[in-house]
């Protein structure tokens, strides 16, 4: 499947060149989109370089940070425009490991999914480096997720993904209400409801070691709410 890895960065100056260079040795022939939210460390002035000598290489540069569920829809429809198969979604630095990458497109490509997620919790926790507060926000949050939408996805919060692009064209991209971390729930909530076929895939997460991170817990503050406004959301107007 012609594939396309979509990474949204800000500030991601210390992790951009390795990254690229992991994901691009990831997959024989896979392309790479990065989102840049204006980084102020010269982020977007790296993948330009590398832009010159490889045009598996994109970017889209945005006016400013303007949040993580704008900058992948921005991505999905750059991609579904230019006809890839594949999109992933994946972080900028590290916490995914790019050699899962392959596993999470033979689930789409061979196996016949239309979603496929990284999943930190499909068996046990698998996470490294996390502080435990953030460790039971994050589990927490998957709990709390599936039992008020009753959707059969343990980490519903999780960033690494790889969606089938016929899959995604099902989703409203105009009606996604949120723009944080609850955004990754919102778009496998809709994909479901939508009768699309959704695997986990176990993978470990690790922490980064390069960077600040943007988590916070307003992050999961809207992710509460919004279980509840997906839950009594008429399939009709998903």
């Amino acid at each position: 499947m012609k594939s396309i890895v979509v990474i949204p960065t800000y500030n991601e100056i210390d992790n951009i060149n390795a990254i690229i260079a992991a994901v691009l040795n990831a997959i024989d022939g896979v392309s790479i989109l990065i989102v840049d939210d204006n980084s102020p460390d010269g982020t977007a002035a790296v993948v330009e370089t590398l832009m010159q000598s490889n045009d598996k290489i994109h970017i889209l540069k945005r006016a400013g940070k303007l949040g993580l569920g704008t900058a992948y829809i921005e991505g999905f429809k750059y991609c579904l425009a230019k006809g890839f198969e594949a999109i992933f979604e994946m972080d900028a630095d590290f916490s995914h490991n790019p050699n899962d990458l392959p596993r999470l497109l033979e689930a789409v490509e061979k196996d016949g999914y239309d979603l496929a997620i990284g999943s930190r919790y499909i068996q046990g926790r698998n996470v490294v480096n996390w502080p435990i507060r953030r460790l039971i926000l994050s589990y927490g949050a998957s709990i709390y997720t599936r039992l008020i939408t009753g959707i059969p996805i343990k980490d519903t919060t999780g960033g690494f993904k790889c969606f089938r692009a016929d899959a995604l064209r099902k989703i409203d991209f105009d009606k996604v209400q949120t723009n944080g971390y609850g955004f990754q729930i919102e778009m496998n909530y809709r994909l479901w409801k939508k009768g699309g076929k959704i695997k986990e895939v176990s993978i470990i997460f690790t922490d980064r070691i390069n960077g600040v991170s943007k988590m916070n817990t307003g992050i999961f503050g809207e992710a509460l709410l919004l279980v509840w406004k997906l839950r009594f959301t008429p399939k009709s107007k998903l």
